[in-house]
């Protein structure tokens, strides 16, 4: 099979792409730097620069590029960075694609449970955006959009709205894991909040499941059973054997992160479900938050 990634150098498209070639699969990368291997296409969504010839003859897409979401402060700059590098590049590849000679017969195209907003009753593919919208749901909703024209092309489009990513070597887990080993770990704020979260492993899974099941439309790609706060901390501190006594101000960390991001991220619930998913079929490997991090830790 040939397969097109962008975003392979982040945390899941590495991943994804050595999943594929240990099984033999052809992956190609688009990149904005110079190519170096001959397995990687140039290509600069900001200025709208993608050859036609670098996207035809695939049989399977996954879009994964854009700005990190918290990698720093989000000031109105930095938003606009996180909005853009996702809504031209979507559209970009998705205008590209609809035009190939050859198209693709699947685009796995990134989301996030952003999506839902802020949620404490559990939500599903069925329901709505944010009500009322905020800059993460807007984002997403943008985002998936810019993928009209591959649909209409005629391509099966899946969105994947994707939660907190568990691994050991990068992401959310992997700033949090020193001050836990340290044992000055502790919940966040009142540790209510709800967290929909999912293996790296078990996502990589998932998007090879997708590639291959015949299903379309956003498919939100979490684990069957979200977390509190309060819960993810007990679990992590258990599978680090540290204790997690002390809870961490919610006030430190919006001075640390600044506000608007640090409630987004850590202080909006996300209780989404995995339905689409598990009605295709498809198996987790980790479905419990103990039972993920004592794999993702081992």
């Amino acid at each position: 099979m040939k397969v097109l990634v962008t975003g392979a150098s982040g945390l899941i498209g590495t991943a994804l792409r050595r999943s594929l070639e240990s099984d033999d699969h052809d992956v190609t990368c688009l990149v904005r730097g110079e190519p170096i291997t001959p397995s990687q296409r140039f290509w600069d969504p900001a200025a709208g620069t993608l050859d036609v010839a670098h996207v035809d003859g695939f049989d399977a897409v996954v879009h994964l590029a854009g700005a990190g979401i918290g990698d720093r402060r989000w000031s109105d700059e930095r938003k606009r960075l996180i909005l853009d590098s996702r809504v031209q590049g979507t559209e970009l590849l998705t205008k590209r694609l609809a035009s190939a000679d050859s198209k693709p017969r699947v685009l796995i195209s990134g989301s996030a449970i952003g999506f839902y907003g802020d949620r404490t009753d559990p939500v599903t593919e069925d329901d709505g955006s944010a009500d009322p919208p905020d800059f993460l749901s807007d984002v997403c909703v943008a985002w998936e959009d810019a993928t009209a024209d591959a649909t209409a092309a005629g391509i099966r489009t899946v969105p994947v709205r994707t939660g907190l990513v568990l691994a050991k070597s990068g992401g959310a887990l992997g700033k949090l894991l020193l001050p836990f080993r340290l044992g000055v770990g502790g919940r966040l704020g009142s540790g209510e909040t709800w967290w929909s979260w999912i293996t790296l492993d078990d996502h990589v899974r998932a998007i090879r499941h997708l590639i291959e099941y015949p299903v379309k439309g956003p498919v939100n790609l979490t684990a069957p059973n979200p977390a509190t706060n309060a819960e993810v901390t007990k679990a992590l501190g258990k599978a680090l054997s540290r204790p997690t006594v002390l809870p961490v101000p919610r006030a430190g960390l919006r001075l640390l992160l600044g506000k608007e991001l640090a409630d987004a991220l850590l202080f909006t619930s996300n209780r989404v479900l995995p339905a689409k998913l598990e009605a295709s079929g498809f198996k987790f490997a980790h479905s419990t938050i103990d039972q993920a991090l004592r794999a993702v830790l081992d």
